[in-house]
């Protein structure tokens, strides 16, 4: 048929199993808006009050799907405004395709209105980007796309089109199927063996896995690799929710903000089995003390992480569920009744020191800083404990999927939520973006339909907390859970142990009220600040059909712990602060 480039998109992305797109609309992709319009019934299109929230949707959509999530702009600042968002997908190896307009081919270099070099801006953020200058390349351009977004380690693509290539007409056929990744690396057959050797003379195996196994689909043959092997399991940050909290081997996040008892069976073991990780500073603290106990085998799609940040002994590239099955069925089954019994005591050391951490935590309600809970007539209240809003929210939270801006209540989220399958924790790992949270909480909703739960603090929802009106107006089952304190507190604990209590720009003082921001949006609120306001106000938020905000109010000094200092070691480890 014989049709625009305007409608050739909306073919291809039909074709690609496109379900959803979200954007906001601009001069430069009117024509592309306007064939969305006539399509509707074929592709939904989900209007954010921001392209920075769209782009975070589209990156909540495929988190949550593992799907290639889509995301249109106009031409400069709206192209501009995805920036953050696609930088933020790159870096957590996330598939999205960002489709942007452009001002027409022979205007383009000239300064004009609205125009920006947006491939050149987004080429270090993008696993690859296009622009189109000839509509009859245009099909074969966002097929390719769709190809490499999903294909090996996922990633953001970006196709420009320029206004009078979406006008212009060609001939389009469309294809039975969606695109299929190019074919996928598999690992060497005599590394795997090697790697068998290794783990059979091991005698405290540990397995450290990355958010590769979520995208990898190797969650099953993890878990059947330690049993065989009797290896406890650690996790990054991106890796939560690839193994089930209550899984007997699985000992939660290791790294900076991670379990005790994770980091020092890491620190103990005399072989680490890395798989779709990347050793990220987060979580390896000192990279010259990190692994001068064990020996290192690392198995990855990318052959470019590995030996990028920690050298291995044995580096394996290939597709990771591939590589785990076959090592599970060549390496001899082992049991190491010694090295179980200091696990449990790792365990049994890390309550301990949790006890004592909260037994010992500051009670002076704040005192010397000018908090917003202060300055809102609240003072009489008491403070929630952030594990405490936790436990019960998750209580009442179902199957839920769990969102977080970033901050102290990513990581209390992080160490405390009992994550039970893949793809139902959707975090910033890499760029740890502020105000991630509110978009791809509405992505999250949109392709599930079910319930999303989103942890926040009061500085990462003021950064766009504009994105109410989306989840609003869109009738979205989500909850919202502020962790209240009136400071930037993940700054301020810093502030607090490396900088003398020097605290620069950190007291937020803010009158927002919450509550009533959540209302003039068309949302319901509540403000709680007792456990037992909170399980009433729980019970509810989960039952209600729509937006619910709750603000819980948080002690400024609560601290995120454990944490290994910035660039320490795994000796210089903070349990509790007195």
């Amino acid at each position: 048929m014989f049709i625009s480039g305007a409608k050739i998109v909306v073919e291809t992305l039909v074709e690609q199993g496109c379900d959803t797109v979200f954007g906001y609309p601009g001069g430069q992709v009117i024509n592309l808006f306007d064939e969305l319009y006539l399509n509707h019934d074929r592709i939904k299109h989900v209007l954010t009050a921001h392209e920075q929230g769209a782009s975070h949707a589209a990156d909540g959509y495929a988190r949550a799907t593992g799907k290639v999530g889509v995301v249109i702009a106009t031409s400069g600042p709206g192209a501009t405004n995805l920036v953050t968002g696609i930088a933020t997908a790159f870096l957590d190896s996330i598939p999205m395709v960002a489709i942007t307009g452009n001002v027409p081919c022979d205007l383009i270099g000239r300064d004009s209105f609205q125009e920006v070099d947006i491939v050149g801006v987004t080429m270090p953020i993008t696993k690859h980007n296009f622009i189109v200058k000839d509509v009859a390349e245009l099909a074969d351009t966002m097929r390719m796309a769709f190809k490499i977004a999903k294909s090996g380690r996922p990633g953001p693509v970006l196709v420009d089109i320029p206004k009078d290539v979406q006008i212009a007409k060609c001939e389009f056929e469309s294809q039975a199927q969606p695109v299929i990744p190019y074919p996928v690396t598999f690992a060497d057959e005599e590394k795997i063996r090697k790697a068998a050797e290794m783990i059979e003379s091991a005698e405290r195996p540990y397995i450290y896995f990355g958010g590769g196994i979520i995208s990898g689909r190797a969650s099953a043959a993890v878990m059947a690799l330690a049993e065989r092997i009797d290896a406890p399991m650690g996790c990054t940050l991106m890796g939560l929710s690839a193994v089930p909290c209550d899984n007997p081997r699985f000992l939660g996040m290791q790294g900076m903000h991670g379990h005790y008892a994770s980091s020092m069976a890491q620190d103990e073991s005399d072989l680490v089995i890395a798989l779709g990780a990347r050793f990220s500073d987060r979580a390896t603290g000192n990279k010259n003390r990190f692994n001068k106990n064990f020996r290192i085998i690392h198995i990855d799609i990318d052959g470019a992480e590995l030996h990028k940040n920690i050298p291995a002994n044995l580096a394996i590239n290939g597709d990771i569920k591939d590589a785990v099955e076959r090592l599970c069925t060549i390496v001899a089954e082992k049991k190491h009744p010694i090295w179980h019994q200091r696990i449990e005591e790792l365990k049994a050391e890390e309550n301990r020191r949790i006890d004592s951490a909260r037994d010992h935590k500051y009670k002076k309600n704040c005192a010397g800083c000018k908090n917003s809970c202060h300055n809102s007539g609240i003072t009489d209240k008491g403070r929630l404990d952030p594990y405490d809003i936790i436990d019960i929210v998750s209580s009442h939270a179902g199957d839920a999927t769990v969102v977080t801006d970033v901050g102290q209540h990513q990581m209390w989220t992080a160490q405390r939520y009992p994550l039970k399958a893949p793809r139902t924790f959707l975090t910033s790992g890499g760029l740890g973006t502020m105000g991630f949270g509110m978009g791809a909480a509405i992505g999250a909703a949109s392709a599930t339909g079910k319930t999303a739960l989103l942890f926040t603090g009061d500085g990462s929802f003021g950064m766009n907390l504009n994105e109410l009106a989306t989840s609003v107006s869109q009738g979205l089952p989500l909850v919202i859970v502020i962790m209240n304190n009136g400071v930037l507190g993940m700054v301020r604990q810093w502030q607090t142990l490396f900088f003398e209590k020097h605290y620069s720009n950190t007291t937020l003082d803010r009158r927002t009220d919450f509550v009533k921001l959540a209302e003039a949006f068309g949302a319901k609120g509540a403000r709680v600040s007792s456990k037992e306001e909170l399980e009433k106000i729980a019970e509810e938020a989960f039952s209600y059909n729509g937006t619910y905000l709750i603000d819980c109010l948080v002690d400024c000094d609560e601290f995120v712990l454990p944490m290994l200092p910035p660039g320490g070691s795994i000796e210089d480890i903070i349990t509790e602060i007195k």
